[in-house]
């Protein structure tokens, strides 16, 4: 296998160990360590299941053993594919125990993706739930094993795992589980939203990740008196870190966990559990302030909201505190590492009207214009970082590398953003083809290359239309060739892809030709901006 690594330079890393940001933990440590502070406390509650620390280290150490006797080896990349369910911490704390390396792949994920992840990373298990909201993941896992052989061990978290093997709930004493790795190791792998193509893969190190959200608790006040509600899915970077699930069973805390993160789903939650603390995108905090008012559930619990994963208008986050009552924290991150956050003193004007700043005084932000000098303080440009915690590099990936980074390590984050006064950012859009639909990023060239394979289209192009409730939507400009095809049957057939439902654009027009210019010739990039700007045109 190709090795999986991220790898600071040397002075970096002394620096980074000295000033204490790195201290050598790992997951599976910190995980021991609470659960022999804390073992009676409750830490993951889903529905009327509640494990206590002591419970859910003893189910990751029964799920460990139960990788090796299945024939998982230490350093086996295994992909994960759970919905919030507690399972998704005996499983992912479980492989952290056995030595292996988690790849999270969401829910909505379809064979195209968790194939793509499969290859690249070049994993040979996959732990699934049974049957989750009317989808069989069995049915995947059989499509994956045909088209991915490599992968042989598919553990499902369901009674019922058919010709798979059940996810161990109980331990084995006679499977020895492997040390800790060191802290600098390969923790994890992350997906990309992605900017072209399908999501490239982020490897996140057990030093710098744990470091993203200890320090996160710190800015946003979480203790092990905080009750954290996973609203969003739990395997995505945001609801993971930001504080996230991670950072409040670092400290100690109590998670819950909601299946949608619908007003419906969650109010309910935050009133029984006493919730102190999420996190939502934007289209969602406008939902559930829609919802509030008119709610029967005392709700008053919540003390923080963190908003994130697209911008948030300052409009809109103005309603925020008369609206639920409590405090706004806007963040504006990224898996590849960079997190800012506004903080929680800063004054009512900075959390309505910015994206917050960075977490570590070793976060080193660049702002700069189309030739790559500083831009003028105050004016738009593109967002350069490099930290403790922003990685290196992209797995198995030179061409993204070349593109991502800098020669001296910075990591071009795709972002325009304004630098304000105190370090804090504003974010102004994104640079590349790329769509942000309510927090989840799409690949505009994926799209297109989807619909070109379908017999009635000739040509197809992908641009993101501002939306006020998803914050962007994909509208499909799309030239048919014979006879042209119905808008909802195209739709249908993009169904049958095998990619996630976000994906499936939102709106389809069909045009009769894409302007170009008098070379006959017209960039990607430059075409979407057109057709994106004619479109809102006609609008007015």
């Amino acid at each position: 296998m190709i090795p999986l690594r991220q790898t600071w330079p040397e002075d970096f890393a002394r620096r980074y160990r000295e000033k204490g940001y790195w201290r050598g933990e790992t997951f599976s440590g910190f995980l021991r360590q609470r659960a022999a502070e804390h073992p009676d406390a409750t830490a993951i509650v889903q529905g009327e299941r509640r494990w206590s620390y002591a419970e859910l280290l003893a189910r990751a150490e029964a799920a460990a053993a139960g990788y090796l006797k299945a024939g998982l080896k230490p350093g086996d990349r295994v992909v994960v594919q759970l919905p919030n369910i507690a399972e998704f911490f005996s499983a992912v704390f479980g492989l952290f125990r056995a030595g292996m390396i988690p790849l999270y792949a969401l829910p909505a994920h379809r064979i195209t993706e968790i194939a793509h992840f499969a290859r690249k990373s070049e994993a040979s298990g996959y732990i699934i739930a049974g049957r989750y909201e009317g989808f069989d993941y069995r049915d995947l896992a059989r499509a994956l094993r045909a088209e991915v052989p490599a992968v042989q061990h598919v553990i499902v978290a369901a009674d019922d795992a058919a010709e798979f093997t059940p996810l161990a709930t109980e331990a084995d004493a006679s499977l020895a589980l492997p040390p800790d790795p060191p802290s600098s190791d390969v923790a994890f792998i992350q997906i990309s939203g992605g900017s072209t193509g399908l999501s490239k893969l982020i490897p996140r190190t057990h030093d710098d990740y744990i470091y993203s959200f200890r320090a996160s608790n710190e800015i946003c006040g979480v203790t092990p008196e905080s009750v954290f509600l996973v609203a969003l899915p739990a395997a995505h970077n945001f609801p993971m870190s930001s504080p996230g699930h991670m950072g409040a069973l670092h400290a100690g805390a109590t998670v819950v966990l909601s299946p949608s993160p619908s007003p419906d789903a969650a109010f309910p939650l935050i009133a029984k559990e006493k919730v102190t603390i999420t996190g939502l995108v934007p289209p969602l905090a406008l939902l559930w302030m829609q919802a509030a008012p008119a709610t029967p559930h005392d709700i008053s619990s919540l003390e923080v909201l963190l908003v994130g994963g697209a911008k948030f208008t300052p409009e809109v986050a103005r309603r925020v505190r008369p609206t639920l009552g409590c405090t706004l924290q806007q963040v504006f991150g990224m898996a590849e590492g960079l997190v800012n956050y506004t903080r929680l003193d800063d004054s009512e004007e900075i959390i309505t009207t910015c994206q917050g700043r960075p977490i570590s005084p070793d976060d080193e932000v660049l702002v700069v214009d189309d030739l790559g000098n500083p831009a003028p303080e105050g004016e738009p440009g593109y967002l350069l970082a490099r930290g403790p915690y922003t990685i290196r590099g992209y797995h198995n990936d030179e061409a993204a590398n070349a593109r991502s980074f800098t020669s001296d390590g910075f990591y071009r984050t795709g972002d325009i953003v304004r630098r304000l006064p105190g370090g804090y950012l504003e974010v102004q859009g994104r640079a590349g083809d790329h769509i942000n639909r309510a927090g989840e990023k799409i690949s505009a060239e994926e799209i297109e290359d989807h619909l070109l394979a379908h017999p009635s289209v000739f040509d197809v192009a992908i641009v993101s239309i501002p939306d006020e409730f998803l914050g962007e939507r994909s509208c499909a400009f799309v030239i048919p060739q014979g006879e042209k095809p119905k808008g909802a049957a195209l739709k249908a057939w993009m169904r049958t892809r095998g990619i996630a439902e976000f994906k499936v654009p939102d709106q389809i027009v069909f045009v009769e030709q894409f302007a170009t210019t008098a070379a006959g010739k017209v960039s990607r990039k430059e075409l979407r901006a057109r057709l994106r700007a004619e479109f809102l045109e006609k609008q007015d």
